[in-house]
């Protein structure tokens, strides 16, 4: 390709423009943040504050404040049930497809109420991206997997299409396993190789925030290690907030860290200092194994 990443998406992206189709915008500040953020962190993409959630009478979140950092991956962790995956869901309306549930509380995306400000779901879910424990390619070819949100978003030029399904399958560290393949039916590719798939899937429409729920839990060492050597690649250019079961993989791929319990956001801080200096004596025993 003679066009590099960059200008590929920017082509893709006024191209959805065009069609009337919103798309990521430039970062805007937070009101009042920056009266409290430190100039030597990076600005805040999403912020959340006093969030609940039920489903039916049965609470699952309990006033929930944090903030997500841009270009910084954030790691969810605590024992099952603690409602990290609630969260997670929670930051692109995903919880919307559950019946009888409820949140109360503000999650913004740069400076816009996600649950008050945007009417039409498809366009959160466009800027914040989403993985899932389970590779789930759907049943078309491998080319056809990556361009599908493309298509969907109304882009038909197929020269645009060609160049951002390669160049987003070779972000995603797939393209020299797939490149010969693309006219195969993704089901053909190894589990490793489907979540590479689904994570460029992802990346075809330019998400700002990728939200993943435990990606490398289903794979074998040296898929899990691709796995996190990606994200690593990824949060230059992208906002990553994941959940994960297992605490080593939160300490080698994370810069911020909140433990959940019952539903609680227990502590919330540098990902060394939760794992070398946590302040709650909660969280040091989750860490340490003594429950959990």
């Amino acid at each position: 390709m003679t066009e590099n990443h960059k200008d590929i998406h920017t082509k893709a992206k006024n191209t959805m423009q065009s069609l009337s189709i919103d798309v990521p915008r430039d970062n805007q500040s937070v009101p009042g943040e920056t009266e409290t953020r430190q100039t030597s962190l990076s600005p805040f993409k999403m912020t959340i504050e006093h969030l609940n959630f039920f489903y039916g009478e049965m609470q699952a979140l309990f006033d929930i404040n944090l903030v997500v950092r841009e270009h910084r991956v954030t790691a969810l962790i605590g024992p099952s049930g603690c409602g990290k995956s609630t969260f997670l869901r929670a930051l692109n309306r995903m919880n919307d497809t559950i019946p009888n549930t409820r949140l109360t509380g503000i999650i913004r995306l740069d400076n816009i109420d996600i649950y008050n400000d945007i009417k039409d779901i498809s366009t959160i879910r466009t800027r914040v991206g989403m993985v899932f424990q389970k590779s789930n390619p759907f049943p078309k070819s491998v080319f056809e997997n990556v361009a599908y949100g493309l298509r969907v978003n109304g882009i038909k030029d197929k020269q645009l299409i060609t160049d951002v399904v390669e160049d987003t399958l070779k972000r995603a560290f797939l393209w020299e396993e797939v490149k010969d393949k693309l006219d195969k039916s993704a089901y053909m590719l190894s589990g490793g190789q489907q979540q590479r798939l689904c994570i460029a899937r992802a990346l075809a429409i330019q998400p700002e925030v990728l939200l993943m729920d435990e990606p490398a839990s289903a794979l074998d060492p040296l898929s899990t290690a691709k796995i996190e050597d990606l994200i690593g690649e990824l949060k230059k250019q992208y906002t990553i907030v994941i959940v994960t079961h297992n605490m080593q993989q939160a300490a080698r791929v994370s810069d911020y860290t909140a433990f959940f319990y019952e539903g609680e956001l227990i502590e919330f801080d540098k990902t060394k200092h939760v794992f070398t200096n946590p302040s709650k004596k909660k969280t040091e025993d989750y860490i340490t194994g003594r429950f959990g």
